[in-house]
């Protein structure tokens, strides 16, 4: 028997490489950058907090109503890295890693998506019998 693909979220990691130093390590404008991102996601923003690291270095933190948008960065390198988790159908992750890769301007992008929470094994690993699940509609355009 195998496990169908139906699942609560969809986790999108993705690494951002050739950033200017000086995006990386403006705290104001990360912080401005990924709550565009969330916004322009489709996502509801319930609040944000970031920290800036002495001597440098950005992380933060987006919490949205469908679960949450992370950074944190690394201005000697030029490098950042950022986790977009989103649960149900109404956001699609891979506009805000769209948005950021052009925002941060990193001359090389990498990423993935991680399926979270898939509905069968949610089923077969309960302790109690759980007749309906509630999971996302594919998104148009979902990689």
């Amino acid at each position: 028997m195998g496990l169908e693909l139906r699942t609560l979220g969809r986790h999108v990691l993705i690494e951002f490489y050739g950033c200017p130093s000086e995006i990386m390590e403006n705290n104001a404008l990360i912080e401005q950058y990924m709550r565009e991102a969330a916004d322009y996601s489709g996502a509801t923003i319930v609040e944000s907090v970031f920290h800036h690291f002495n001597p440098y270095g950005v992380s933060g933190a987006v919490i949205i109503e469908e679960s949450h948008l992370t950074i944190h960065t690394w201005p000697e390198y030029g490098f950042a890295s950022v986790d977009v988790y989103t649960c149900g159908d109404s956001v699609n992750p891979w506009m805000a890693a769209d948005y950021l890769a052009e925002k941060l301007k990193a001359s090389k992008t990498e990423s993935f998506e991680i399926p979270r929470g898939m509905a069968d094994k949610i089923r077969l690993h309960a302790e109690q019998e759980i007749k309906n699940i509630q999971v996302k509609v594919q998104l148009e355009g979902a990689v």
